[in-house]
Parts: C-alpha cells; sequence; structure tokens
C-alpha cells in the first residue's frame, strides 16, 4: 500500500521535530492547509502539497492505479 500525502507529511515533520505552525511557515502555507493536508482532506490544492512537499525534497506525481486505465478512461467511438 502507498504512503498517504497525509502519513508521509506528519511522519516527516515529526522527524523533523517541527509542529504544524513551523512546517506552514517553513513551506510559507497556512497553519489551516497543514491541518488539512494532516487529516486527509480530499481537496487540496496541488501547488500547495508541493510546497510542503518541497521541503522534504519530494513533489506529488502521478501514481499507477490498481485497476487497468480501461476501467478509468470512457470509451469513445471512432
Amino acid at each position: 500500500m502507498h504512503n498517504t500525502f497525509r502519513q508521509f507529511v506528519k511522519q516527516r515533520r515529526k522527524q523533523a521535530g517541527l509542529t504544524q505552525e513551523e512546517l506552514a511557515y517553513k513551506a510559507g502555507v497556512g497553519l489551516r492547509f497543514v491541518r488539512d493536508l494532516e487529516q486527509g482532506k480530499l481537496a487540496l490544492r496541488l501547488d500547495k502539497v508541493n510546497q510542503v512537499l518541497g521541503l522534504f525534497n519530494h513533489q506529488a506525481g502521478p501514481v499507477p492505479m490498481d485497476r487497468p486505465a480501461s476501467e478509468t478512461l470512457p470509451h469513445h467511438a471512432t
């Protein structure tokens, strides 16, 4: 199972000895955003997610799903 953003950020923040407030300040995002991210809010701005992940030398990117694309993409007539 893949590590979620929520788990990754919280774990790395704690390893760095940072509070949520300190992480928010260092990443240039609001405290509310860090709290939402660590609580697993589904709708977050990708640019802000990458600001936070950048502190840990990571960025968000495409990750393969566990099912074939044919199950997720609509079929179009040609």
